[in-house]
């Protein structure tokens, strides 16, 4: 296959890697990790041009996307002319860990926790501490809101998540890709616990879902794939994206 990659820059240099292994002709595009920071409407809108500029340039059988759904960001993102390939995951953490089964069950289990990489490290987080984008899709409304904006199931599922993220960061929490040269991302990450008198921890990261997506191996647990005429909705749900059709 001869796919298009569109990625935020922070998993840099993780989808190099995962492309040199690649069996498939892979041609890489990065956007700015500031794509976080914007708004889910700018974000959308320039994930969406890339997009679109890669079906209309021909040749490719799909394009794949390195993000999650981030903070809602890529909700509404329509596929027009060929297929696009979108992990299930909220944000990138997952795509780090390996899958959205082990994120969920870490965070649930360390509340308060700030994840680096080498990527969030070299690419810089402007000094704001702002991870995680659960905010846009309801952070700090109430119950009823919820249930008025999405439906009561999916506000119930949706307010106990939110629930868990309702707490001030307490940890750095460095994951190792393997593929850094040398400690120096680690000893950055344990400097910065050490000046906020925060804990420190270090785990393994896993590159099964990167190499999956870059692979074309997209099975349906772990990927959305987004046919020509459908888009992007959030699902507040263990699936976290599924499609709906897109506007005439």
């Amino acid at each position: 296959m001869r796919l298009k990659l569109i990625s935020c820059e922070i998993l840099y240099r993780e989808i190099c890697a995962a492309v040199a292994r690649s069996p498939h002709q892979v041609d890489i595009e990065f956007l700015s990790k500031g794509l976080h920071d914007i708004g889910s409407g700018p974000m959308l809108k320039t994930v969406q041009a890339a997009v679109d500029k890669a079906g209309e340039a021909g040749g490719y059988d799909a394009v794949c996307l390195g993000y999650g759904l981030c903070g809602n960001g890529l909700v509404g993102l329509t596929a027009r002319r060929v297929p696009v390939v979108l992990p299930r995951a909220h944000d990138c953490i997952t795509l780090f860990l390996g899958n959205k089964e082990r994120y969920l069950e870490y965070f649930n289990n360390h509340p308060g926790v700030y994840f680096t990489t080498t990527g969030w490290i070299e690419r810089g987080d402007g000094g704001e501490l702002t991870q995680l984008h659960h905010e846009k899709q309801g952070f700090g409304q109430t119950m009823e809101e919820l249930v008025a904006k999405y439906g009561e199931d999916n506000a119930q599922y949706l307010y106990e998540q939110l629930s868990q993220y309702t707490v001030r960061y307490r940890q750095f929490t460095f994951i190792e890709m393997g593929l850094e040269p040398d400690d120096r991302f680690e000893r950055c990450t344990i400097e910065r616990a050490e000046q906020r008198g925060w804990k420190y921890e270090k785990i393994q990261g896993d590159m099964t879902l990167i190499q999956g997506l870059i692979d074309g191996r997209w099975n349906e647990q772990d990927f959305l794939v987004i046919q020509p005429g459908f888009r992007v909705a959030a699902r507040y749900d263990g699936q976290i994206v599924g499609t709906e059709p897109a506007a005439p």
